[in-house]
């Protein structure tokens, strides 16, 4: 494919945006003006009811089989959410939702109060601010992490900018910022494929952050890690926390201990139980389905 025609789909997709946000305003607004209320500025997502991620009477089915069931799910900016559950309580489809992977079949999926998710594409909806982390890092190996952060960059990604890009002071500042975040300095010249599996989750982790996510989805960042990775990464996310709102799937109990606040628990598609740490783990219906005894 040609720089032109990159840089025309480019343009297309600037556009498909455009005209969706515009149908969005004049069907919400029924065709009206507002006179009165808060103006929210272009690539802004408004929280003013405080809520960044609501899911209403979500329903998924997939040959029958009922994966996601009226599940009803609300997350605050700055929050870190836990979510756990069971093989097969809908933990992954739930986020396959969120991100446009799947349609639901019934239900409302809105990032905060205008952004109707179900409307969107994937690549669209990545657009609009979310990030997802799958549990399998996916880092270009052949790039050293200062590339690997450099590439994932938010930064115009049409050809012609792209072959005009510099470094600015700015964007070296937010490279660094990163690498001390994600505890990797230390480790900016050196290759991505010879870092460890921690190591590599972490820089993925980074490179999400690099494109300013308004939400992060991570599911099971702490599989694989050694105890003392997954403590780095527990202060890692705690850190976050407040100026990033997180979503995180986990099966390993100790790390949700160290980083939990508000633990919302799947089975069988919906809700089961949600609230403090200490209330979920002594839930008798949690007990049975999932922690035993």
């Amino acid at each position: 494919m040609t720089p032109d025609l990159l840089e025309q789909g480019a343009k297309r997709y600037e556009a498909r945006i455009a005209a969706l946000d515009a149908e969005r305003l004049n069907t919400e607004a029924g065709g009206q003006t507002a006179s009165y209320g808060r103006l929210v500025q272009a690539g802004e997502v408004d929280v003013t009811h405080g809520r960044i991620l609501y899911l209403e009477d979500v329903s998924v089915s997939f040959d029958g089989f009922k994966a996601i069931n009226n599940l009803s799910l609300d997350i605050a900016p700055g929050e870190l959410r836990c979510i756990i559950g069971p093989n097969g309580a809908g933990k992954t489809t739930m986020m396959d939702v969120i991100t446009g992977k799947t349609r639901p079949d019934a239900g409302t999926v809105f990032f905060g109060q205008t952004i109707d998710l179900t409307r969107f594409t994937e690549a669209e909806i990545a657009h609009q601010g979310i990030g997802r982390k799958f549990q399998k890092p996916t880092v270009f190996e052949n790039l050293t992490v200062f590339e690997n952060l450099e590439l994932a960059m938010k930064t115009d990604k049409r050809v012609r900018a792209s072959l005009r890009a510099k470094l600015s002071a700015d964007d070296l500042r937010r490279i660094g910022e990163t690498l001390a975040l994600i505890r990797l300095e230390s480790e900016a010249a050196r290759l991505a494929g010879t870092l460890s599996h921690g190591q590599k989750q972490w820089l993925e982790i980074g490179m999400l952050l690099m494109q300013e996510p308004k939400l992060l989805l991570l599911d099971e960042p702490a599989a694989g890690m050694t105890d003392e990775e997954t403590a780095r990464t527990a202060e890692l996310f705690n850190e976050l926390a407040g100026s990033h709102t997180l979503v995180v799937v986990e099966h390993d109990m100790d790390f949700i201990a160290s980083i939990a606040r508000t633990v919302t628990v799947l089975h069988e598609g919906s809700v089961l139980a949600e609230g403090p740490l200490d209330v979920v783990k002594n839930d008798e219906r949690v007990i049975e389905v999932y922690l035993g005894r």
